[in-house]
């Protein structure tokens, strides 16, 4: 089988723990350091961040627990992102909340990142949103820069078209190895849009930021969340689990291979999750769950 791309995929965990909120969670940094712990020994070894997340602070936050037991550093894998500018205490000099990828500024947003994450090397830089003003051949200069360096592993993007990836792939010798978009029950743009047969065309890895709709898939009140949630707790009630291990499960029932990202800082969720990937959706609940969310039944 030819991929055009890479033929190994994401060498990343199944579930990813992302650190959005991490500033939110009030742990110490030895707190932070046995949540990390924790979620290694759950086999969740890829952690998602971003420069911005937390107005820059959470990178630092994960950083200060990883170097309480910096030997944890080779047993995990490292996602962080770059190129959004976002106003904020810790960054006076930004004035606009906007796009940047001039190649100055992503170099400096990863040496950044490494300073704050304590970190000699990022396994997998993405490019957090697309830019009007994205010069892709000198975006692919710098990333085949950083990559000579030794500081950057693996590149990747999020929230980019089929088409702006391949702009971006097309000037590139390294493949792209992710696109982290929304995915969720409650957001189907992606999974009609062509971006997951992209990736499958690709190999490339679909991470799934905010699987739970920032958690309206179990709050939400409009008709579209309650439809889904009567179809979630009648699955959840058959099979003895629970509603957010029906919600991952049918990501992960996807043939494109999505990795979710999980946000809550409470391993119980997260042991939830890992659990759920053993949870094998039958084709019947996969489309339940689909039409529910689309408000009519197929074509």
């Amino acid at each position: 089988m030819r991929h055009q791309y890479h033929p190994l995929g994401f060498e990343g965990s199944r579930i990813a723990q992302g650190f959005w909120r991490c500033l939110e969670w009030g742990m110490s940094p030895a707190e932070r350091l046995g949540f990390i712990e924790a979620c290694l020994d759950l086999g969740v070894t890829t952690f998602d961040h971003a420069d911005i997340y937390g107005k820059y602070q959470c990178e630092s936050l994960f950083g200060e627990a990883l170097a309480l037991k910096p030997a944890l550093r080779d047993k995990m894998e490292i996602v962080t992102k770059c190129g959004v500018l976002l106003p904020a205490e810790r960054r006076p000099e930004i004035g606009l909340h906007r796009y940047d990828y001039r190649s100055k500024h992503i170099i400096e947003s990863v040496d950044a990142s490494l300073a704050a994450l304590q970190c000699d090397y990022i396994d997998t830089l993405l490019l957090h949103r697309p830019s009007p003003l994205l010069d892709a051949d000198e975006v692919a200069q710098t990333l085949d820069h950083l990559f000579t360096l030794g500081k950057v592993k693996h590149f990747g993007v999020s929230n980019f078209s089929a088409a702006q990836f391949d702009l971006l792939q097309s000037r590139l010798d390294a493949p792209l190895v992710v696109n982290q978009v929304e995915l969720s029950p409650l957001a189907l743009e992606h999974f009609k849009d062509g971006t997951l047969e992209h990736a499958q065309q690709h190999a490339v890895t679909p991470m799934a930021w905010s699987p739970f709709a920032g958690g309206a898939v179990f709050s939400g009140e409009d008709d579209k969340a309650e439809r889904i949630r009567s179809v979630l707790q009648a699955i959840a009630n058959s099979r003895n689990v629970t509603m957010d291990q029906v919600v991952i499960a049918w990501l992960l029932r996807h043939p494109s291979g999505i990795c979710p990202v999980m946000g809550s800082g409470k391993i119980e969720r997260l042991e939830r999750a890992v659990d759920a990937t053993r949870l094998l959706l039958s084709d019947d609940d996969w489309f339940r769950i689909w039409i529910a969310s689309q408000g009519h039944p197929v074509p």
